[in-house]
């Protein structure tokens, strides 16, 4: 892979340390990351402060996500890019993200060359999206002008992080493997799939993998 002749300002927005250590290590020998934030609030006044060239942004923080740092500070920094980097591959969090403004999204799957090739993908203009998450925007928006995703009133019961949970789950994952993937701990979790039995009204986890996969959450 060529580096860029002037090494991009990447600033990366996660609300768990290590992730974020992580990415730091996978960037850094080909972008210059100019700073990060766990928070909503720190990362408007640190992206307001550095002005990156790109954002490495997640789409679910306990103050608000992804779509409110895009919200707060797109207006008024229109060159800087944002792309989004989750865990969920979720329709409505995709289409979400794209209406606020981010240049594209890929998932925390994506290896460490290609989340290099993203990055300056985006900041030269072009639209990124990991696969079959294109798929998504061009139902969101091709002959839908303005249109918004169509509503499930019970999964809108679920908070992003219990969506994450159910996702999960209902690809297989022991609770082990969730929290691992989640970075929370596996009381975290049972405690999530709790709450999503409880909602759902369903008394297992296969009927809610059945459940999952109606909604295509899978």
């Amino acid at each position: 892979m060529t580096e860029p002749e002037r090494a991009l300002r990447v600033f990366l927005v996660d609300d768990h340390a290590m992730f974020r250590a992580g990415v730091r290590a996978e960037l850094r020998t080909y972008v210059d990351v100019v700073g990060e934030a766990g928070t909503v609030a720190e990362a408007v006044a640190a992206i307001t402060a550095t002005q990156p060239d790109v954002v490495l942004l997640d789409v679910h923080m306990p103050d608000g996500g992804g779509a409110e740092v895009l919200r707060r500070t797109r207006p008024d920094h229109p060159d800087v890019v944002f792309l989004a980097l989750s865990v969920s591959d979720a329709a409505e969090d995709v289409i979400a993200v794209i209406r606020a403004g981010a240049r594209g999204y890929v998932t925390k799957t994506i290896s460490g060359r290609d989340l290099v090739a993203a990055v300056c993908r985006v900041a030269d203009g072009d639209a990124v999206f990991s696969p079959r998450l294109a798929g998504f925007v061009l139902d969101a928006f091709a002959d839908r002008p303005g249109a918004a995703p169509i509503s499930d009133p019970e999964l809108d019961l679920l908070t992003p992080r219990e969506r994450d949970v159910l996702r999960l789950l209902a690809r297989g994952y022991a609770y082990k493997e969730i929290a691992s993937e989640l970075f929370i701990s596996i009381k975290t979790v049972e405690t999530h799939v709790s709450s999503v039995l409880r909602k759902t009204q369903l008394s297992n986890r296969y009927e809610l993998s059945r459940w999952a996969a109606d909604r295509r959450l899978v």
